[in-house]
């Protein structure tokens, strides 16, 4: 998706950065906040927490991207509706007033184009997503995220595409809906069985 739109208006702008450590939280579901983010650096992971307590896993998010939703422009505050942790050693994230984004989007056509986009996009991917996932199966819900990985970190090799960027098959399971890591590990190793993929230095290598 193209976000030179995005990349302008905060190059225009000298919004505060703030910075987060490894597994440090962002922002949580359920607390009020009054500022926007956009991620500067890095790579966070947003989730959300079940009735029961359990952690089901949305997706990986990295450069420059809005991690907050926007939402009800004229509230002071809103609640977080997930948890954003950081993946990387560390995330910059530009800090912006939520109600001056709201009103920066409205005078700015550019800038409103893109964000119609950006959520119509994530839409559309997250459908495709659910329908891959829900047809076919656990082994199809793994598939499909291991598919996302590849998307977001894969490079290509000599052998393959390795997903650079370390998961774990408990990871794996919170984005599949699947409740146990072992379940995952079973598909990995049949999927290791039919030559689809290996493992190298701890990574992924379809």
């Amino acid at each position: 998706m193209d976000n030179r739109a995005l990349q302008e208006y905060v190059d225009r702008n000298n919004f505060p950065v703030i910075r987060k450590g490894y597994r440090k939280y962002l922002t949580f579901e359920g607390f009020e906040d009054s500022n926007s983010h956009i991620l500067k650096s890095g790579i966070v992971k947003a989730s959300v927490i079940s009735n029961d307590g359990r952690e089901f896993n949305l997706r990986y998010i990295k450069d420059l991207e809005i991690v907050s939703v926007l939402r009800d422009e004229y509230s002071q505050f809103i609640d977080s509706p997930y948890n954003i942790r950081i993946e990387s050693e560390y995330a910059e994230f530009y800090r912006i007033n939520r109600v001056k984004f709201w009103r920066d989007i409205n005078e700015n056509p550019e800038l409103q184009h893109y964000v119609k986009d950006f959520y119509r996009y994530r839409l559309l991917r997250v459908m495709k997503k659910m329908q891959q996932m829900l047809m076919n199966g656990k082994l199809g819900a793994v598939c499909t995220q291991l598919f996302e990985l590849c998307d977001l970190f894969g490079i290509q090799t000599p052998d393959g595409i390795l997903i650079n960027f370390p998961i774990t098959n408990e990871e794996i399971a919170k984005f599949c809906g699947i409740s146990s890591a072992s379940s995952v590990n079973r598909i990995l190793q049949q999927l290791k069985k039919m030559s689809i993929l290996t493992v190298k230095d701890h990574k992924i290598l379809i």
